[in-house]
């Protein structure tokens, strides 16, 4: 068989993707090639669960465009599919007047995102947040929280029930153009053979775009957040969602509390750079994949403007008690133990040649291929929109849909 599309990558992003091209074309023929045993294995399975407002992102950017648009199209999926999710509210909050200016300019950028949000004072945030520190805050009542991984299952089983294929253990190692213009991936449970192609490979989206015949904008250096759960007698410190306000010169929200929507509190994360691309463990390492970030110039640049900052991610991550700290900022009482670890997670980070790291999506087009290269948070949150997104560059290359009678 070949097929109209084939979409590399089981997580959310390629899962919406071949969600909205079927419900766009219910007669296209589809498959997702999942490298993993399971769906939604690595970021997607590893998220913390939050619907992002969009009030983070420059205006008119991709995530900020994507993040409204997306989070109002996965409420609206929820809904339809029963899908438990809760519009439980955030506050960002500003411990030190230093913040202020900053917390001011995320406000102005919810204001012109039209997120709904609104600055409030250390008294106020209070009556929301009772043990929160903050001296003033943005509460932002339209902030959620989901289980990712259940959408990613309602999703797959909707594409199954329509007849579309999904293969697991189906890792792709070479891409090869017929001279008809088909592509055949090569995959490590057979080959499979596809008129478009949809790199949604997340960790990997880099390699793939090398596999298809392209060089990638930038390169996927990834970084692990580490986090903890509070146990259950201290869980009644965090109601919503506790941010700080995050320094604008980097992609990351900095230390921060989840409440979870099965129950639970989880604090975090930190970044740190991953020692591969898929070592979850603070000890684990494959060794290639970490001398290529190393010796890759656009980390080495990357790491000699911010060693500092580098450095106090890898304290918090090998010193508890820093780690605590830095929670402590946000909420006093906190303390050592009240915190117990839970799953690391890991962000693939598109870095540039010149050490700037990616703060927007990255979609890159090519004959026959789509390429998510860069779709960190809130892609999760976007990923509806990202499908329609990619939907709509496909749509001009896909055969004619069969004409409806009169």
């Amino acid at each position: 068989m070949t097929y109209d599309v084939a979409i590399i990558g089981g997580g959310i992003v390629g899962l919406a993707t071949a969600y909205n091209l079927t419900q766009r074309r219910p007669g296209i023929r589809l498959c997702v090639l999942e490298k993993e045993p399971t769906l939604a294995h690595h970021q997607t399975g590893h998220n913390s669960g939050v619907l992002h407002s969009g009030i983070y992102y420059k205006p008119g950017s991709l995530k900020a465009v994507n993040c409204r648009a997306g989070k109002a199209a996965m409420e609206r999926f929820c809904e339809e599919h029963d899908i438990p999710f809760n519009l439980c509210g955030k506050v960002i909050v500003a411990t030190d007047e230093k913040e202020l200016p900053k917390m001011n300019d995320i406000f102005e950028r919810g204001q012109a995102n039209g997120v709904n949000c609104r600055k409030i004072s250390g008294e106020e945030c209070k009556e929301i947040e009772p043990h929160a520190n903050a001296i003033a805050a943005i509460h932002v009542p339209e902030a959620g929280i989901v289980d990712y991984k259940q959408v990613c299952e309602t999703m797959a089983g909707l594409m199954r029930k329509s007849g579309q294929d999904i293969k697991t253990n189906a890792g792709v190692t070479n891409i090869r153009k017929t001279p008809d213009g088909v592509s055949v991936l090569h995959t490590m449970t057979g080959p499979v053979q596809a008129r478009l192609i949809v790199n949604c490979a997340g960790l990997h989206c880099d390699r793939v775009t090398k596999l298809a015949g392209m060089k990638p904008t930038a390169k996927i250096v990834p970084f692990r957040g580490e986090y903890f759960e509070l146990k259950p007698e201290a869980e009644h410190l965090c109601k919503t969602l506790i941010y700080p306000v995050p320094d604008p010169a980097f992609p990351f929200l900095g230390v921060h509390f989840t409440t979870m929507v099965h129950g639970g509190v989880e604090c975090g994360p930190n970044a740190v750079l991953a020692l591969g691309r898929e070592c979850y463990g603070k000890f684990q390492v494959n060794f290639p994949d970490l001398f290529e970030s190393l010796t890759y110039r656009g980390f080495i640049k990357m790491a000699a403007k911010h060693w500092r900052m580098g450095l106090g991610e890898m304290w918090r991550s090998y010193n508890k008690a820093a780690f605590v700290t830095a929670l402590q900022r946000l909420m006093p009482e906190i303390k050592a133990e009240h915190l117990e670890p839970c799953p690391s997670g890991i962000r693939a980070q598109a870095l540039k040649p010149d050490g700037a790291l990616v703060d927007d999506f990255i979609v890159d087009e090519a004959e026959g291929v789509v390429n998510v290269n860069n779709a960190p948070s809130p892609a999760a949150t976007a990923s509806l929109n990202i499908g329609k997104l990619i939907t709509d560059k496909l749509e001009p290359r896909l055969p004619a849909a069969p004409a409806v009678a009169a």
